[in-house]
């Protein structure tokens, strides 16, 4: 176990091009984390195929560990199982993909909602500073990876202040989901200003104290980054060879 841990903390090879730092978490929650965020951040594209011997040597962990890994991650939705083919990182069909997108823009107006009532002045000032943080990477024409984590340390902040932690891990798990659709959609032209715009709105409206103004915001944030998200999709089938 602890050379597999040594392991992790080398290169997982060029198809990851990801590290796990050295952090007190189990070796499987670990892999876990390396493969999800190389699904949600495109390292590991839509349709490719994940092959158990490959991570094993790649991460230097057991085959039982991988298949444990895999197991969750095709409960999580992030990956599937292809006859003849074997799992590969999942595809959403437009449908699939606006149906997570309408959950989400509901339990985030929750989350906004529950956070005006029961935020504290603490709270509220981490979510102006994490607002900051979006404004910031994007104003700096930070990568869409930046941009990413500035606004997952955004949600992170109002969905502890929210004091829902059922709200707080099924979104996660959405994002989760829709995590290529959200590096999509902020890759499209205006989009990043645009959702800045957004997220402002829904900042002001919390520290006004206005849960509908607040939960009104969250939807058409989500309403912006689905309609975006889901024309980069439609597009990406519609090109040839996709």
């Amino acid at each position: 176990m602890a050379e597999e841990a040594e392991a992790l903390d080398a290169s997982v090879g060029e198809s990851l091009s990801l590290r796990v730092g050295r952090v007190a978490a189990p070796l499987r929650e670990q892999v876990l984390d390396l493969l999800r965020r190389a699904i949600v951040e495109q390292r590991l594209k839509p349709g490719h195929r994940l092959i158990e011997r490959e991570l094993v040597e790649q991460i230097g962990v057991s085959r039982t560990t991988v298949r444990e890994v895999l197991r969750q991650l095709d409960a999580e939705g992030l990956v599937t199982t292809i006859p003849q083919k074997g799992v590969v990182v999942a595809i959403p069909t437009s449908e699939e993909a606006a149906e997570l997108y309408e959950v989400r823009a509901a339990l985030e107006a929750l989350a906004a909602r529950r956070f005006v009532a029961h935020a504290s002045e603490e709270q509220m000032a981490a979510l102006r500073e994490a607002f900051a943080d979006i404004e910031r990477v994007t104003h700096d024409g930070g990568d869409i990876h930046a941009m990413l984590e500035a606004k997952n340390r955004f949600y992170d902040v109002l969905l502890a202040g929210s004091g829902n932690r059922s709200v707080h891990a099924i979104l996660g798990s959405l994002q989760a989901r829709v995590g290529a659709l959200r590096m999509t959609s902020l890759s499209q032209p205006g989009r990043p200003a645009r959702a800045v715009a957004e997220i402002r709105a829904i900042v002001e409206a919390i520290e006004a104290r206005d849960a509908d103004a607040a939960a009104r915001a969250c939807e058409q944030h989500l309403d912006g980054a689905a309609a975006a998200g889901l024309g980069a999709l439609t597009a990406q089938r519609e090109r040839p060879g996709s």
